[in-house]
């Protein structure tokens, strides 16, 4: 189900900002539902529900730009928006590389169906919800040694999006997901354990059974107790496939335009260079069908494609928009993001690295003796120099095997020198939209026991 109203408003919003004074301006409209149900104890703890409309509206005067939301979609809210928007950017300070994009940069014809983001099968009901969340707690309760269940949730989502500029764009669409996720504790007193699981669709049906969710975050819990401090030293670490997308996530943030202009990037000066060993590419895909990230167009209007971050090792771009694109004397790489609140901003969509020949048990009997990590806690991350410093826990590996579980430890490095020393494993998630497999970092330093 589509919601009518949103082309109208954003036409309603330029329309308005024109007639305020406007040289330009472009609008978003949200529109969204979202169920969410709670169970702890075998009782229903929390049920909620939320619809409603957001409406933002950039106005650009010249080389000066102002941007105003609100959950109000009356005329009279319209009208003070443009009004409101033309006196800030009056106000504002130019910056010349600010502007909309060309009529011919316009993406000029796509299929929502194709990406298949929405899932037209009914809404779900807060019942059917419970009975998923209430599902899961029982699946992790029956683990033996889980002491309780913290917390069993799942929730629905539809949202709508459409963006319309003064450069003639105008195009939205539709999409849904579906989730269930259970925290655990095993233990008792100080000895308690906490893990979890989780997971997310677009379509309902292609949702695992809420059970085997809850026994896989009762297993993990299990598999924490009498967790230790590990040695201090250097040691290989195999990232586990669950937090290894956080490597690749500070790779992106270093390629990100923002960034870049900014001069605060520890990669800005290694463009056409090897980042990652050979053999190895960051792949981004708006494109994937069936996906969380996929989308037609950009926040700018402009046609997404799939591309190579990193091709063979080599850092082949940055993220651009169109603003960070002009600062930098290149082109957009069709990655503007933005909501109602603020301009467009440079961000990923899908990504995927590739991956290896080897199973994560394979990497564990490499590694001989070093940590598995399965969860990582704060981070001290130097944008500029790439220094790392994360807090982690998981399991000590002796002899290629896993002896025992570990918590407060600290993993230090730099992640210049740890990306080129990866190892990935086979077994990213496809269904993620963020395919990254487990990864093993030689020569890390940990500070333990």
């Amino acid at each position: 189900m589509t919601d009518d109203r949103l082309q109208p408003l954003t036409e309603a919003l330029l329309e308005t900002a024109r007639k305020a004074g406007a040289d330009a301006a472009d609008a978003i409209a949200i529109s969204g539902t979202a169920i969410s149900v709670d169970v702890r104890g075998g009782k229903l703890e929390q049920a909620e529900r939320s619809e409603g409309i957001e409406i933002g509206l950039r106005v650009l005067i010249g080389k000066r730009q102002a941007c105003v939301s609100a959950s109000d979609i009356s005329d009279r809210t319209i009208a003070e928006m443009a009004e409101r928007a033309v006196a800030m950017a009056r106000e504002a300070p130019e910056d010349p590389t600010i502007g909309l994009a060309e009529q011919a940069e316009l993406i000029t014809g796509w299929d929502p169906a194709a990406f298949d983001l929405h899932d037209p099968a009914p809404e779900p009901g807060a019942a059917a919800l419970e009975d998923d969340a209430r599902r899961a707690e029982a699946a992790a309760l029956a683990v033996k040694g889980v002491t309780q269940c913290q917390a069993a949730s799942a929730s629905y989502s539809r949202k709508m999006v459409h963006l319309a500029a003064s450069n003639g764009f105008s195009g939205g669409y539709l999409r849904s997901a579906r989730s269930t996720s259970a925290v655990a504790i095993a233990g008792e007193g100080l000895g308690m354990e906490r893990d979890w699981a989780a997971e997310s669709r677009i379509y309902q049906d292609d949702l695992p059974g809420a059970e085997s969710i809850g026994t896989l975050a009762g297993q993990r819990a299990v598999e924490r107790l009498g967790a230790q401090k590990p040695r201090t030293g250097a040691f290989p670490v195999l990232f586990d496939e669950r937090v290894s997308s956080s490597l690749i996530a500070h790779l992106l943030g270093a390629v990100n335009g923002a960034a870049v202009a900014r001069g605060s990037s520890w990669l800005m000066d290694r463009m056409g260079e090897q980042v990652l060993p050979a053999g190895l590419s960051i792949t981004e895909d708006p494109h994937r069908i069936r996906i969380a990230g996929s989308r037609p167009f950009d926040a700018e209007g402009l046609p997404t494609a799939r591309r190579n971050i990193v091709e063979n090792g080599i850092l082949m771009g940055w993220t651009l928009d169109l603003g960070t694109a002009r600062k930098l004397g290149l082109k957009s790489t069709a990655s503007a993001s933005r909501g109602v609140t603020a301009p467009p901003s440079p961000s990923n969509s899908n990504i995927a690295l590739t991956e290896g020949v080897l199973t994560r048990n394979d990497l564990i009997e490499r590694m001989g003796t070093g940590l598995l990590v399965t969860s990582l806690i704060g981070a001290s991350i130097n944008s500029t120099t790439g220094d790392y410093s994360r807090g982690a826990g998981g399991f000590w590996v002796e002899n290629g095997q896993i002896t025992h579980p570990v918590n407060e430890c600290t993993i230090a490095g730099n992640l210049r020198d740890m990306l080129m020393r990866i190892t990935p494993a086979n077994d990213a998630r496809p269904y993620l939209s963020h395919v990254v497999p487990s990864l093993l970092v030689e020569g890390l330093t940990l500070a333990g026991a």
